[in-house]
């Protein structure tokens, strides 16, 4: 999960510095806060990501647990 987010911000910043490396000094500023930005944006959207994948693995394995408890309860009831 970390290696996404780690991966995210390093696309980021490569991508940022390739912009920023294109343009002259005038707009080094606003060009490093839209590199700061965008960082902060795929930041936001990985952690979104993650959090979504982690959600759907614990309602599976709880699934898988609620199916394994059933099969044996069916197993260790006395017949009547």
């Amino acid at each position: 999960m970390r290696l996404k987010f780690l991966f995210a911000m390093v696309m980021a910043c490569v991508l940022s510095l390739g912009a920023f490396a294109q343009q002259d000094d005038s707009g080094a500023k606003q060009d490093a806060k839209d590199a700061a930005h965008s960082t902060g944006q795929a930041a936001k959207k990985t952690g979104h990501k993650i959090k979504k994948g982690t959600k759907k693995v614990v309602h599976k394995a709880a699934k898988g647990t609620r199916k394994g408890a059933e099969k044996v309860e069916d197993k260790t009831q006395t017949p009547p």
